[in-house]
């Protein structure tokens, strides 16, 4: 497993953007799918974004294709999400999480690493 850290979280007005970091610690981090994923209150957490491990392939939620922009740095052990034109109903807790694999899933249970979470609130 690795271990993971978020950062970047923050209140902002609706059409702001905000970029999402997320620091890995650990040998493996080169070899695995990385995701974002997000839980707004009283809901439950959704998929947002994942990257392949060489970064060459990406999937987005539906509610955010074209607004948000996964990426990772393998060198620096790091996988950020870039959020522009924030919408309200992106408010939410944002977890960074490893897959145990090398490619891409929107499946939170393929996954075996999460961060703690950091909050993003959008205001109307």
């Amino acid at each position: 497993q690795v271990q993971l850290v978020e950062s970047g979280g923050g209140l902002v007005q609706a059409g702001d953007s905000l970029r999402l970091s997320c620091a890995a610690s650990g040998r493996t981090f080169s070899t695995k799918a990385m995701g974002w994923f997000r839980q707004a209150p009283g809901k439950e957490r959704e998929f947002v974004a994942a990257i392949s491990w060489s970064g060459g392939i990406t999937n987005y939620a539906d509610s955010v294709k074209g607004r948000f922009t996964i990426s990772r740095d393998n060198a620096k052990n790091t996988v950020n999400l870039q959020m522009n034109r924030l919408k309200p109903e992106d408010t939410a807790v944002y977890y960074c999480a490893a897959a145990r694999g090398v490619g891409v899933t929107t499946k939170e249970y393929e996954y075996d690493s999460w961060g703690q979470g950091t909050q993003v609130t959008v205001s109307s």
